[in-house]
């Protein structure tokens, strides 16, 4: 693993036998977009691993694929291993040859160790499920297998009838850390902020004790579009969710039961956080279900949209 200018650890994962690092890949990967490419950046010289995401940041800007995009933005792929790196730059080449822009598929711009979730940080949410607000942070975990991107389908497993949005504002680490001291401020160990879905089973969370098997199937975690750097959730951000261009949730990140700071401190206290794992901060009230042929949609103020239908399994 590599120590980057930007002081977190950027987990490639394509090595010799040695554990060396594949530079020379990268470089390689970057250079079809040496017309693009900021050469003249110091950090380039320094950093290759810096000159693969500025050189992504670049196509996309050109290819107009995502709103808002800039190098803060991009930097949340600085959480994902090589291989995915090259899908993404593939894709994105993709999309230039032969111009299919409007159709072209997205990826979750992470992908974490791990996903904590926190259940019921709404009070709304709560009682709208018959449940009390929590007294500490109940945390859960999803599986990094049910991750997908924006445009990706969401697949309603043939063993539940009932499949439930929340729409969520999710926080990515940037550096690990464990045992938070209450006067640390968290701010420095977060890369940045994205939307979410924690898509879930709802007649298989009320059936089991534990939730795995209701938040965990394959494709049950939406992410993305974007990573972004400059929000502030104690100050308010608003969190939606959309089903067929309704709106069917509306909350704000000021009304968590547990502050962002509380909820990292809290996990940090039971397990240490990697650079590049995922905390979905729990979803307002407004839950409910999805059917085959749904368009879901997560808007979050200052991220933008995340956008996934909806089919039946096979």
């Amino acid at each position: 693993m590599v120590q980057t200018e930007h002081e977190f650890i950027l987990p490639l994962g394509s090595r010799d036998n040695d554990g060396t690092l594949h530079r020379e890949g990268i470089m390689r990967l970057a250079t079809a977009a040496d017309e693009i490419l900021p050469s003249k950046d110091h950090r380039v010289q320094k950093d290759p691993a810096y000159l693969i995401f500025i050189v992504l940041a670049r196509v996309i800007v050109r290819l107009g694929t995502l709103e808002m995009i800039n190098t803060q933005i991009i930097e949340g792929l600085y959480t994902a291993d090589f291989n995915y790196l090259k899908d993404f730059y593939n894709r994105i080449n993709s999309v230039q040859s032969t111009g299919a822009l409007a159709s072209a598929p997205s990826v979750a711009p992470v992908r974490p160790s791990k996903i904590v979730c926190v259940g019921r940080n709404y009070r709304d949410h709560a009682k709208e499920l018959g449940n009390e607000p929590p007294t500490e942070p109940l945390i859960f975990f999803k599986p990094p297998s049910s991750i997908i991107g924006p445009g990706e389908n969401i697949v309603r497993p043939k063993i539940s009838e009932r499949m439930d949005y929340e729409a969520e504002l999710g926080v990515i680490i940037k550096d690990p850390c464990r045992n938070i001291r209450e006067d640390e401020d968290v701010r420095p160990y977060i890369l940045g902020y994205t939307c979410v879905n924690d898509v879930t089973a709802r007649d298989l969370q009320k059936k089991d004790d534990q939730w795995a098997r209701a938040k965990g199937f394959d494709t049950f975690c939406p992410v993305g579009p974007v990573v972004v750097s400059d929000l502030d959730p104690w100050k308010g951000i608003q969190v939606e969710a959309r089903v067929n261009g309704t709106v069917r949730q509306s909350g704000n990140t000021r009304d968590f039961i547990f502050a962002l700071d509380v909820i990292i401190r809290y996990i940090a206290r039971v397990m240490t956080l990697l650079p590049g794992d995922l905390i979905c901060t729990g979803t307002p009230a407004g839950v409910g279900p999805l059917v085959a042929g749904d368009e879901v949609e997560v808007l979050v103020e200052g991220i933008g949209t995340l956008k996934n239908s909806v089919i039946d399994g096979e």
